[in-house]
């Protein structure tokens, strides 16, 4: 793919949404973190389901840690793998109180050195909490850069190198989003509705169907 059809894809994607960001509900760096943290494997939904009364009850990372890992489980159960990230979190709330003053870091070494804390985690927070240009690739984002060849990739670290290559400089900040809303709602899995995507005259993917989407 070429850079004018990447800057037109971008362009299309800004004019659809022109100030997008994450669908997890959060109010505070920390929130954030907590929220991206138990939203793997899980839906933005059941993460928002749970947060609204964890948050209420537990909203810095000393109250989290007065809330002990049997409280959060209480509020977190209906999550996948909760007890591991239970016990993420927990860990990461010490550190965050012992060596970050209760403030989430800005900085990706200390984001990665968190328990439950890898690379695409840490992106999200640089990018969403802190306006970093950074871009987090998960299965929708992979899915897309490879799908229209926006920047095809083997692997995700491929694909993210790849992107902060060819996104032109202006739309890197937001990328992230149009895209993972694009792959979660236009550009599926599935059956990807090429017939109401805005982008799909520039789209690349051979297996694209133009007729009978919705």
């Amino acid at each position: 793919m070429n850079a004018e059809k990447r800057r037109q894809i971008f362009e299309r994607l800004k004019d659809t949404n022109p100030e997008p960001t994450t669908e997890l509900v959060y109010h505070s760096p920390f929130e954030l973190l907590i929220a991206v943290i138990l939203s793997a494997q899980a839906t933005d939904k059941s993460v928002n389901k749970a947060t609204a009364g964890l948050f209420a009850a537990a909203g810095t990372p000393e109250a989290m840690l007065a809330l002990g890992e049997e409280g959060l489980k209480a509020h977190i159960r209906t999550i996948g793998l909760f007890n591991s990230k239970a016990k993420n979190i927990i860990k990461t709330c010490a550190t965050l109180a012992s060596h970050h003053g209760g403030e989430v870091p800005r900085d990706r070494k200390a984001l990665e050195a968190l328990p439950g804390v890898g690379r695409k985690t840490a992106n999200v927070i640089l990018n969403t909490a802190f306006g970093e240009p950074t871009i987090a690739v998960d299965t929708h984002i992979f899915r897309v850069a490879n799908r229209t060849r926006i920047a095809s990739g083997p692997t995700p670290l491929a694909v993210e190198q790849r992107l902060l290559r060819h996104v032109p400089k202006e739309f890197r900040k937001d990328a992230h989003h149009w895209l993972i809303l694009h792959g979660r709602y236009v550009c599926t899995a599935r059956k990807p509705r090429c017939g109401s995507c805005r982008i799909s005259d520039l789209c690349e993917y051979p297996g694209k169907r133009l007729e009978g989407a919705a």
